[in-house]
């Protein structure tokens, strides 16, 4: 994954009806760890990382690049929506294009903070970077993450075998404004 390119970072934080998406900080260092040490969290997604190798290397404040955002809800990470350039090595039809990944707590499912989060960092795109197509990549067996797909506009383009499992690639077309 690369850069977004040409964003004016870090943005204001985004203020939803419940949440706030703003760029990581020394206080989120934990609820990284959590988040990445979770076996729940990462069922999908190629199973935790270990605590300890986690404890040694993660940085003062996590995840601080362009296009990570952490996701607040009355002051306490929940989870992060991370927006990047995809690469090649991801699918060639991805290539180039933003690439919308988010993590939850797992005592955050359920309530809609996900979906809630990823229209408002995909407002933002919008925004930053008018007319970009943005892509999202799910294993199939993922029905939460199927279904919020389909709620955010994306559209299969193709399915494919990775980390052992069979993965769903969306696009998201660019909102072109009504004549």
């Amino acid at each position: 994954m690369e850069e977004l390119g040409p964003v004016a970072w870090p943005p204001e934080p985004i203020r939803t009806e419940r949440l706030v998406l703003r760029e990581p900080e020394a206080r989120d260092r934990a609820a990284f760890i959590e988040l990445l040490a979770s076996p729940e969290v990462h069922t999908y997604l190629g199973g935790p990382r270990p605590r300890d190798e986690l404890e040694r290397e993660m940085p003062e404040v996590p995840e601080r690049w362009p296009g990570s955002f952490v996701v607040d809800l009355d002051g306490a990470m929940i989870g992060q929506i991370l927006l990047r350039r995809a690469s090649e090595r991801h699918r060639p039809a991805a290539a180039g294009k933003a690439d919308l990944g988010y993590l939850f707590l797992p005592r955050a499912w359920g309530f809609g903070y996900a979906a809630e989060s990823c229209a408002a960092a995909l407002g933002w795109l919008a925004g930053a970077l008018p007319g970009e197509p943005v892509v999202l990549a799910t294993q199939t067996a993922n029905v939460g993450s199927m279904r919020l797909a389909a709620n955010l506009g994306f559209t299969e383009v193709e399915r494919f075998e990775a980390w052992g499992a069979e993965q769903w690639l969306g696009l998201r077309s660019p909102v072109t404004p009504s004549a």
